[in-house]
């Protein structure tokens, strides 16, 4: 089998490596890839977002099947158009992807159909936002409407900030067209639990959760970031909760996009809150989480590929999906001013028998040397029987690589190991 896979960070790295074990694959194709992921399949300079370009690739090369893994490219309907010319996907059509190309859908959709979250506003001029946060709870959160590459979150911990944040998004355009709408939301508390699942619309499978950590700075300060780092399984996250989880949000949320003839096959992932009046949604992304993947398909036991096409052909009901009784940390290593400015064209250097675990993010090939090109340059991964072996896994690896202004946060997994062991 000829496969393509469409993206270039970390996340497809994983799905890369993952579905290579399925002894019926022949080629891997990453468009556009990295250079770290350019070890593992053939990297073609097609940008993820060139819908046209990708469709006439698979088409040329007679692709059997393609994953499209991040959100801008599911969003404009790479999938729509991929199919429409006979080939096979993972991932939702535009219609369904709208459920994170659109905050603002996706609350009016939980509303609707009772769906725990955060109470909120939608306002779609700066003036009606400001006037609203004059008198509003405070700390509150406003999030742009649209994509903004993970981004375009802002917690306001006082009303100085609040106002700040939506001028920034409405007046000042820091997010682009994607905060034309924002939406203002109540400022929950309690663990927050990433889970990913597998769905082809008809059921639901989710992976074993994880926890993200999504600051810059140790101790959960600094900026928000695109993740720095991740632990798998989150230990807030109890088969209790999972199984109210699934009754109150996963199911319903499948349900209410089927209503809205919005049917949604691929991964969707769950950003929850646990809250003290119960778990309620953050957000829903309509891809693999970034890095979540890293943590979660390492310890899939089931083949990716069958799961991926059983979504597909609408079986996934009749496919095991099985994932290991282990623990896994990945330790994000960026680049020194993330997510702000930062200096690139550093030479990586990663000992050859850590690279198994070592997915690929912001890297570029230069005359044959893995370079730093990004913000996020390596996501670094252990597998362990417990969580503190994972997590020390993890460090010690992040010892032994090396490459100029790397920067990395030292408690990655310290939250999970204090829920774990007091």
């Amino acid at each position: 089998m000829k496969i393509t896979v469409v993206g270039s960070g970390g996340r497809e790295h994983a799905i890369i490596k993952k579905i290579k074990e399925n002894p019926e694959v022949t080629e891997i194709f990453a468009l556009p890839g990295n250079g770290g992921i350019a070890k593992d399949a053939t990297c073609v300079s097609i940008d993820a977002k060139d819908i046209d370009g990708i469709v006439k690739f698979a088409v040329e090369n007679e692709i059997d099947y393609a994953v499209v893994a991040p959100d801008d490219p599911l969003v404009l309907g790479c999938v729509d158009a991929l199919e429409a010319k006979g080939i096979p996907c993972f991932g939702p059509r535009a219609n369904a992807a709208i459920i994170e190309g659109s905050k603002v859908f996706s609350k009016n959709l939980m509303k609707k159909y009772n769906i725990p979250t955060a109470s909120y506003e939608v306002f779609d001029n700066a003036e009606d936002a400001l006037a609203y946060l004059e008198n509003a709870p405070i700390p509150t959160v406003i999030k742009a409407d649209g994509l903004a590459l993970g981004k375009g979150v802002i917690i306001a911990e006082t009303r100085e900030d609040a106002l700040a944040a939506v001028k920034e998004i409405m007046n000042d355009k820091k997010f682009g067209k994607s905060g034309d709408r924002i939406v203002i939301e109540e400022f929950l508390t309690g663990p927050e639990v990433s889970v990913l699942a597998f769905t082809d619309g008809i059921c639901v499978k989710p992976m074993v959760s994880s926890m993200d950590h999504k600051r810059a700075l140790d101790g959960d300060n600094g900026l928000n970031t695109g993740g720095m780092g991740t632990v798998a399984p989150n230990p807030y996250y109890t088969d209790e909760i999972a199984e109210e989880c699934m009754k109150k949000i996963f199911v319903p949320t499948i349900e209410a996009m089927n209503k809205e003839g919005r049917t949604f096959k691929g991964c969707l992932y769950f950003g929850l809150m646990l809250t003290p009046n119960g778990p309620k949604v953050i957000e829903y992304n309509c891809r693999f989480g970034d890095p979540e993947t890293q943590v979660v398909l390492p310890l899939l036991e089931s083949d990716l590929l069958t799961v991926m096409q059983a979504v597909t052909n609408s079986t996934l009901s009749d496919c095991p999906v099985k994932f290991g009784d282990k623990n896994a940390c990945c330790v994000i290593m960026a680049s020194e001013g993330y997510p702000l400015s930062y200096e690139k064209g550093y030479p990586i250097t990663i000992p050859s028998e850590l690279e198994s675990t070592v997915y690929v993010a912001g890297a570029a090939l230069k005359d044959g040397v893995l370079c730093t090109s990004g913000g996020r340059v390596l996501g670094v991964t252990a597998i362990a029987d417990t969580m503190r072996e994972a997590v020390d896994g993890a460090y010690k690896k992040v010892e032994n690589i090396h490459f100029g202004n790397a920067y990395y946060r030292h408690d990655i997994g310290k939250k999970a190991l204090m829920a774990k062991e007091g």
